[in-house]
Parts: structure tokens; sequence; C-alpha cells
């Protein structure tokens, strides 16, 4: 089993997995992280766009509500699952795991404490947060705390949940829930140069390199200046035809650089180049990004 596949079993078997390539004189890692879960215990109106949104950030999302009406596929057709069952039976049933997300958006402040009470009792997850207003939240809180709950584990409780940003729609606050599973999940990234950003699993991108008897190069993001359309770590492959498989971000600087991979097929070589996007190339390829891109190109080997 090449790297690349051995890549692939782990994220299809929930375990994250790295990838390390040196250039430039540094050891650079790309990190890959399994598709998270993503509870949404209520399956109410904010609760649609939460799901619709956080499908589109590689969440998992299944939604729990006792209420049939509500809780359906046709409501949510994103949802990898949901779930028609009482909330406590439903969280017993998902055996939440310290990488899951967790967000309690029942109909009633009755449903919240039962829910909380539940989860506190089990592992942890990676993250819990609870729509609510901040007086609820931490009136709530108090009743939690002073029925034995550790004050520790409910200080990590994200109430009033979501980033600050004013939003008074649906829409608008399953855009703040979203950006702040954004801030979380990226918050252990750390500032490594050599650790690259993206940690997305592109499967689609992962097995096409994991094919050992095709003729195939790999584009890697090692660095990033300026406005660009990725960050490090996004990643592609180009086949003998040049087609892509991922991207590294679209327009006249991934064209070139997949132009450029094509030509390194069966050369066995390692190049790292610049695609530049100053002022000058963008408006040249119709972009408006200004930035530049360091691009690690490798021919990877071909099994007879």
């Amino acid at each position: 089993m090449n790297e690349f596949a051995a890549i692939v079993s782990r994220l299809k078997s929930g375990c994250p997995a790295t990838l390390t390539r040196t250039a430039d004189g540094n050891v650079y890692t790309r990190r890959f992280i399994p598709t998270q879960r993503l509870i949404l215990l209520g399956a109410g109106h904010v609760a649609q766009p939460v799901c619709h949104i956080a499908s589109m950030l590689d969440f998992a999302v299944t939604v729990v509500d006792d209420r049939e009406a509500f809780c359906n596929a046709q409501r949510f057709p994103d949802a990898a699952q949901t779930l028609c069952m009482q909330f406590t039976d439903a969280i017993a049933a998902l055996q939440i795991t310290a990488g899951d997300y967790v967000c309690v958006l029942t109909r009633g402040h009755s449903y919240d404490a039962t829910c909380l009470r539940q989860l506190l009792r089990g592992e942890f997850p990676a993250y819990l947060g609870m729509i609510s207003s901040k007086h609820r939240a931490e009136g709530l809180l108090e009743v939690l705390e002073k029925e034995g709950f550790d004050p520790q584990r409910l200080a990590q409780i994200h109430s009033p949940i979501g980033l600050p940003i004013q939003a008074s729609t649906p829409a608008e606050i399953a855009v703040s829930i979203c950006a702040e599973l954004i801030a979380h999940r990226r918050a252990s990234s750390g500032t490594d140069a050599t650790i690259l950003t993206q940690t997305n699993p592109d499967l689609r991108a992962l097995t096409f390199l994991a094919q050992t008897h095709t003729p195939r190069v790999m584009l890697l993001v090692l660095q990033t200046s300026g406005s660009t359309p990725v960050k490090s770590g996004a990643m592609m492959g180009v086949d003998a035809l040049g087609n892509g498989y991922g991207t590294i971000g679209g327009g006249g600087g991934e064209a070139a650089a997949m132009a450029k991979a094509r030509r390194s097929i069966g050369t066995g070589k390692q190049a790292v180049f610049t695609v530049a996007m100053d002022n000058a190339v963008a408006a040249e390829r119709g972009l408006v990004c200004g930035g530049t891109m360091r691009v690690l190109l490798e021919d990877l080997p071909v099994e007879e």
C-alpha cells in the first residue's frame, strides 16, 4: 500500500493522517482531518441553514428531533442522517466522542437542559454550543453547577452560540454558528509555517494519487503570501491528459501549474516553483487575488 492509499484508508476509518515532504530545505507536513460529525440537537428554522452551510464545510451532519414533521430528509437534504427520537435516546445511541461537534438548538429551555445533562455525563465533544440569550445561558449553567456538574466542563460550552456578528435572521444566525465552528476547528492549526494550513480530506484527489499504475503528478501548495485563492496545504493531482483532481485555487494560476505538471510526467523529478498573481498577471488571467504561491510539483512513481 503506497502512502496515498494508506491516507485514504485511515480517513475512511475515521482516523487522521499526515503527508510529509522535504522541499526548499524544510520538512512540510500536510495533515488530513477526517470528516467530522456535527450533531444538531433540534430541527427548527436555525438548524436548516446550519445543516446546509456545515455540509459545505466538510461536516457530516446528523439532525435530531422528536418531531417527525421537522426531522426528516426532505427538510434536511444535506444531512448525512436524521434521527426522529427523544433527545436523550439519540444522544445515547450516537455515542458522542471527543472528535464530534454538537450544537444544542432545541425549541425550549427544558429541552436544552435535558440535552446538556445527558451530554455532560458522557465524553465531552470537541465543540459544544447552545443557542440562547446570555442571561438564559448563565442561569442554566448556574443550575447545572449546583446540580454537581463540573464547572470546568460548563465553562467550555459556547453559549450564546456563534460569533458576535449582530445576526438576527435564521440564516444570519447559522452563519455566525458555522463561523464559530470554523474558528474552533482552526484554533489547533498553530503558526508553524511548515505545518500546512488546509486539513480538508479531498478523497477524489487522494484516491487518484493512490493509483500507482497511472502516470500522475502531485501539486501541493507549500507557502502563500498576499491574497491567494487557497492556503498552504491545497493539493491536486494531474494526469497525462491534463485532467485535474482537486484544486490549488482554479483560474489561470492553476492552469499554468497544471501545464507544468503535465510536462513533468515521466521525469521522476520534484520541483518547487512560484505562481505569481501580481496585478499584471491577475489582470491578464482574469484573477483578482494579487498574491503568490510556492508550489511543490512531484512526479509520482508508476508501478508496472
